[in-house]
């Protein structure tokens, strides 16, 4: 039986949900590690004028304090930003160092500036009390909008401004001609919140040293642990990288946060040598809120051109975008390439500017989560689609339809990168329609109403650009090396098989999906099948697990191998039976002789491999196969998601009443997987629409939102069930035909809502609600929009 397209249960979960994962933690437990704790500015800006760490030192069970001089002396280096962007006077964008501890200056709430290692974590955090500083605070410039201002505060001395780059994609004067030109011109003004990922299991580092080898083991809650061993030995650690072993175990989540190199995967082995220990560090949920990377945080101007009769003419976008203090390894490609290529995204438009500036804030360092440019695309399209629909009259779902990509133009080159391989847009608009039961609409008001409620329905209509690759188009744009995935197929001599994969799991099922890939190739049980990521000693080499790209990457790198390995087993079983491979077929584990009743068993043929006695010639022994996957383009799935609220005028609360997906993944290999991707991604949507925000003191530049009282977080009440409709055209340009399906959602879904918002109180005169769009911030503007009427 075929195992792909089956909805099988996810074979790890029964570890996770017995409590036997295995997490950086559990390693530190296992290995007697000592504990590292983190001194943290608790200034937005300050000058460091000495440390003191003395009396730290004294105390019992410390075993070392770490400054920033102490690592400049070793020649650790700073961390990197590994995808730099051109501005568009053609000048390289502004990139300051980024050390591992401060030195001399501090530049945002929580930055780092000494290690503390100790017996217990107890002394360790008494020992961090006992460092003595001397601060002289700066002024800080917390607020995006008025960074660029000429009054602003600097972020960094070094620098006349805070501008780090200033970047555009298309052509200005012929989108300002074409606007100027069209005969109805809808703007709009946005605001995308700075958000959190904030995964259940906080990043947490292990470090240990081999003094007999010199050699490095780091346990790291990463989604790439071959991107971190590069990091490592290239730009901080600067150790050969066959001395650095990184093992990313279970991972409780990483959303894009735990893409990045951070600093205390360095501090950790840097201590382990210095101290002889094995060191931990395990981020508590303050410091996961002062130094994980965040995310969004964009204050944007659109219009929108257009005909009177709907039709698309022209768009120019205009985002300043937070970078925090510091760049992050990838934060300068999220609000460039990622968030501008994709626009328009399904719609048939042209003429397209988009220009934005990189700014620099006294705030953590920004870069990607889940989506990562493109659910800020979508929103700044489906948001003024929606406005445009509104000011024109016109049902939201014919506006989209109409302007939508038609399928006899597919293969469709988009007005920047990429081309559309493959979909049927305006079918799936259809489709959206029937699933979204408008007829009952009406009813379904009428109820809300009676409860004293207003109801409103939001649409938004998206296309991803996901799946990296290839690798030549992304060296050719500036944005770093290869994006293949490697995958090995391992045959033992008793048939067992043994999968070792470069896509790193963090709660995506690849266990499971995985499996299932090769079950169905081989026709072995997907239980029987071993997968094994996350270890750099084990795994040749891996480009990780981001932007959907595990399964139309990694899983395609998986196809291929497999394929090899049916391939050289097939011959064998063609020798043992004394025919031709052409005459022998593989299904359900065996191998069978065409018009004959010979048959041999797949741990028959994996046997002979092993016991070459009578073997085809020429060929090795063993069933060893790997692939590096590259993929011909980016993948392109697309969709439509529909959300209903109830709003409460008298107190603005708003509950999300039902969620509707309709998408286009192309082939699904577990149908019970995409449907947990999808009910993730949908709470993450409600939650940045809805509720989360980060916010900090614009004099101090303290945090305000350093914990979950302060920082609010969607809970199983504030999320509907999801419907789920699919609809299927293969990708054209990988093995499986496979999209990507992990980050839909999280693109849609805070369109969906913000627009079925403003449906709700469309009447009432309220034209926009910024995210989050909280109680307050949903009354304010119902009762604003009351006063400014005539």
């Amino acid at each position: 039986m075929g195992q792909i397209g089956r909805p099988l249960r996810r074979k790890e979960d029964a570890r996770f949900l017995t409590g036997a994962g295995q997490y950086v933690a559990d390693a530190a437990a296992r290995l007697g590690a000592v504990h590292m704790r983190i001194l943290r500015s608790p200034h937005g800006a300050a000058l460091i004028r000495a440390i003191d760490t003395g009396a730290a030192r004294a105390l019992p069970g410390v075993l070392d304090v770490i400054t920033g001089a102490d690592l400049e002396k070793i020649g650790i280096g700073g961390l990197p930003c590994a995808w730099p962007v051109i501005s568009r006077d053609g000048s390289a964008m502004i990139h300051p160092p980024h050390p591992v501890l401060a030195v001399d200056r501090v530049l945002h709430v929580g930055d780092p500036l000494a290690a503390v290692v100790a017996e217990t974590e107890a002394q360790a955090d008494a020992a961090v009390e006992a460092i003595e500083v001397d601060y002289a605070p700066l002024p800080c410039q917390t607020d995006l909008a008025t960074a660029l201002d000429p009054g602003a505060a600097r972020v960094r001395a070094e620098l006349p401004h805070n501008r780090c780059f200033d970047w555009d994609l298309g052509d200005a004067a012929a989108v300002d001609a074409a606007l100027a030109a069209s005969p109805r011109v809808v703007t709009l003004d946005l605001i995308q919140n700075r958000v959190n990922a904030s995964p259940m299991e906080t990043r947490g580092t292990l470090g240990v040293y081999d003094r007999g080898h010199g050699d490095y083991t780091l346990w790291t809650s990463s989604q790439n642990p071959h991107s971190i061993r590069v990091t490592l030995s290239a730009a901080t650690l600067k150790v050969p990288e066959e001395k650095l072993r990184v093992i990313s175990p279970d991972v409780g989540g990483g959303f894009g946060m735990k893409i990045y190199h951070y600093a205390e995967e360095v501090l950790v082995l840097v201590a382990a040598k210095r101290t002889g220990r094995p060191v931990r560090w395990i981020a508590s949920r303050l410091e996961a809120f002062q130094a994980d990377t965040y995310a969004r945080d964009h204050v944007t101007t659109v219009s929108l051109g257009l005909d009177e009769d709907g039709r698309f003419r022209a768009m120019k976008v205009h985002t300043l975008a937070n970078m925090g203090a510091y760049l992050s390894t990838f934060a300068p490609s999220i609000p460039t390439f990622f968030y501008a290529n994709p626009f328009p995204g399904p719609y048939a438009l042209r003429d397209v500017y988009v220009h934005v500036e990189g700014v620099f804030t006294n705030t953590t360092p920004v870069d990607a989560y889940r989506g990562a440019g493109r659910p800020e695309a979508t929103y700044v399209m489906e948001r003024i689609v929606e406005t445009a629909a509104r000011e024109l009259g016109m049902d939201p779902f014919e506006i989209r339809r109409m302007n939508a990509i038609p399928p006899e133009a597919i293969p469709y080159r988009t007005p920047f990168l990429w081309t559309y391989d493959s979909g049927d847009l305006p079918a799936l608009m259809d489709l959206a329609r029937a699933a979204a039961d408008l007829e009952g609409y009406a009813d379904r008001k009428a109820a809300s109403a009676a409860k004293g409620l207003r109801r409103g329905m939001g649409v938004a209509f998206y296309m991803e650009a996901c799946g990296m690759g290839p690798s030549k188009l992304l060296i050719e744009a500036g944005l770093g090396g290869g994006q293949f995935e490697v995958a090995t197929v391992r045959v033992g001599p008793t048939g067992g098989i043994m999968v070792l994969t470069g896509s790193h799991s963090h709660g995506q099922g690849h266990e499971t999906a995985f499996a299932q890939i090769v079950a169905d190739k081989t026709g072995i049980d997907p239980a029987l099948i071993e997968i094994v990521h996350g270890d750099t000693a084990k795994v040749p080499y891996g480009v990780g697990t981001y932007g959907s790209r595990s399964l139309s990457v990694g899983g395609s790198a998986l196809a291929v191998t497999t394929d090899k390995v049916v391939t050289k087993m097939t011959r064998i079983a063609a020798h043992m039976l004394g025919t031709t491979p052409g005459e022998v077929d593989l299904a359900d584990g065996i191998f069978r002789m065409r018009a004959t009743n010979r048959s041999l068993t797949f741990a028959e043929v994996a046997g002979r491999a092993y016991a070459p006695v009578d073997y085809p010639p020429g060929m090795e022994p063993g069933i060893d196969e790997t692939t590096y996957y590259d993929p011909e383009a980016f993948t392109f799935p697309y969709g439509c998601h529909i959300v209903e609220v109830e709003i409460d005028t008298d107190t603005g609360t708003t509950k999300v009443d039902r969620y509707l997906a309709v998408d286009d993944f192309g082939r699904i290999v577990n149908p019970l997987i995409v449907e947990g991707q999808i009910h993730g991604g949908a709470a993450q949507a409600i939650g940045q629409a809805c509720m989360e925000l980060c916010r900090y003191d614009p004099e101090s530049g303290q945090l305000l939102t350093g914990s979950f009282m302060d920082y609010a977080m969607p809970r199983a009440t504030d999320v509907p069930p999801v419907e789920l409709v699919s609809m299927e055209t293969l990708c054209t340009t990988n093995p499986l035909g496979a999209k990507g399906c992990g980050e839909a959602s999280a693109i849609a879904g805070p369109a969906a809502v913000i627009n079925a918002i403003a449906d709700a109180l469309h009447d009432l005169g309220v034209r926009h609600v910024d995210m989050p769009a909280t109680p307050e911030r949903v009354w304010r503007a119902i009762v604003s929009a009351g006063l400014n009427r005539p």
